[in-house]
């Protein structure tokens, strides 16, 4: 069975979690300075302390590695609930910022997406342990924006959901411009002009006339 961060076992002695965080930290090291295609079993073994035989023991393959690192790097959940609800969607869009916005963002995004269209098992564990769970954290934090009446409750939460990630991964992907760390306010800025509810996008403009 998985672990947290979709590590399998094989049996033998009991996981040393010492181990399993030097390597997801190897992994990103790794990812950092040599892109997802330079990325080796033995190089992160290496960097981690470890032996190749270990990695094994644990993921199925490199890019399960890899989708591993990328969840204990962004989290799984990473909205708060602040009791704001403008403050709780910038902090879980702005996670990508500094996770995905230099070598790892414009290197590893578009090779990890083209894996994922050729292996279920990958593209699986990625939507399952990673992409699914954020969105969720996020959508939460929008439907306790309707409840306390910030946001209009006829909204699109999907439609929503995407618009506020979406710059984010489009610069990653093509690098036309820069993730910079204020991109998530201002996207959340953007999105939240058009879905608040007047009294609160009133407050919104008078709070962040520049945003």
């Amino acid at each position: 069975m998985a672990d947290a961060h979709g590590a399998h076992p094989r049996g033998g002695r009991p996981r040393d979690p010492r181990i399993d965080e030097a390597i997801r930290r190897a992994t990103l090291e790794v990812l950092a300075e040599r892109g997802y295609s330079g990325l080796t079993l033995e190089d992160v073994a290496s960097r981690a302390g470890t032996n190749t035989p270990a990695l094994r023991r644990r993921w199925r393959s490199r890019q399960h590695l890899i989708v591993s690192a990328l969840l204990d790097q962004l989290g799984a959940q990473p909205t708060p609930d602040t009791g704001c609800t403008r403050c709780d969607l910038i902090a879980g869009i702005g996670t990508l910022s500094p996770s995905f916005g230099e070598e790892i963002g414009r290197t590893v995004l578009p090779a990890l997406v083209a894996d994922l269209a050729l292996d279920a098992e990958l593209e699986k564990e990625f939507f399952e342990r990673l992409f699914h769970p954020r969105r969720a954290s996020s959508e939460a934090a929008l439907r306790r924006g309707i409840e306390r009446g910030d946001i209009r409750p006829d909204v699109d939460i999907p439609l929503i959901l995407d618009m506020l990630a979406a710059p984010v991964y489009y610069r990653m992907l093509f690098g036309h411009l820069a993730v910079t760390p204020m991109l998530a306010e201002k996207v959340v800025s953007v999105v939240m002009d058009g879905i608040a509810t007047s009294t609160v996008a009133g407050v919104e403009r008078a709070d962040h006339p520049h945003s």
